[in-house]
């Protein structure tokens, strides 16, 4: 394990321009843009924050801390996007830091008062990581609207951990910082719902599966990198090239010109 947290933060230093103590859990902060995720990022942190670019980028780079049950959490602010699928800047700076900085955890932050929109995210990260929070924000707003969020069945459906907050009025930010420290130590273990696609793409899932778990191991979800593969991402496979091992592209870009 101690190995573990050293290569993680010889990677961050390396590829996300980050510092983080070994004894830092690493929080993703995730969002489309105006669902309030800037809010939360300074409610939990308060004036502890740095911020910069991202290496290579003209992206910022929003890094925070906070404090619960004497842990310390470092907080990323990843870019605000509608999806990571890496169509843009922003979206390859978020799933490459969900995917290779290995955060403790990912809160996502929605708008309580639009969440079809905004879950199209949520469902992607936790297609990435199990180690899923989803935070409905603006909760004051959605009250204003009459509209009533049914969070238990929420949390039921999606499988991971739903927190209600109002973060300018600093509602449930107490309950956020607890489910995330949960999460983070392993009491509360997500399971986020796997989804289901058309039985062409299954097939063709279950067909690469076995060269992509023997190339990349527990380093990635092989199921979300064979979903990947099949969209035809080659940045993605440059970018597992770049993380993970100069061994790995030429091999996956293989596995999938075999489908």
């Amino acid at each position: 394990m101690n190995k573990q947290i050293e290569n993680r933060s010889q990677v961050l230093q390396e590829h996300f321009g980050i510092t983080a103590d070994s004894q830092q859990f690493i929080i993703a902060l995730a969002g489309n843009p105006n669902v309030g995720k800037s809010t939360v990022f300074n409610a939990l942190t308060g004036l502890r924050q740095h911020t910069g670019n991202w290496p290579g980028k003209t992206v910022d780079n929003a890094q925070g801390l906070f404090t619960h049950h004497k842990q310390n959490f470092l907080l990323v602010d990843l870019p605000g996007t509608y999806s990571i699928l890496a169509h843009t800047v922003e979206e390859e700076v978020a799933r490459d830091f969900i995917c290779f900085g290995k955060p403790d955890a990912t809160l996502v932050v929605l708008d309580a008062t639009c969440l079809e929109r905004n879950l199209n995210l949520a469902l992607q990260v936790m297609e990435i990581t199990p180690n899923c929070i989803v935070c409905v924000n603006l909760m004051d707003e959605a009250r204003k609207k009459n509209i009533h969020i049914d969070l238990p069945a929420l949390e039921r459906e999606l499988g991971v951990p739903v927190v209600a907050t109002a973060a300018r009025q600093g509602e449930g930010l107490e309950s956020l910082k607890e489910t995330l420290y949960q999460v983070s130590i392993g009491v509360k273990q997500p399971s986020p719902r796997q989804i289901t696609y058309s039985p062409v793409v299954e097939e063709a899932v279950a067909a690469l599966l076995p060269g992509i778990t023997r190339l990349v191991g527990t380093a990635l979800n092989p199921r979300w990198v064979a979903l990947r593969l099949l969209d035809g991402d080659t940045r993605f496979i440059e970018q597992i090239h770049r993380h993970i091992t100069r061994q790995t592209a030429l091999p996956l870009a293989k596995e999938v010109a075999a489908i």
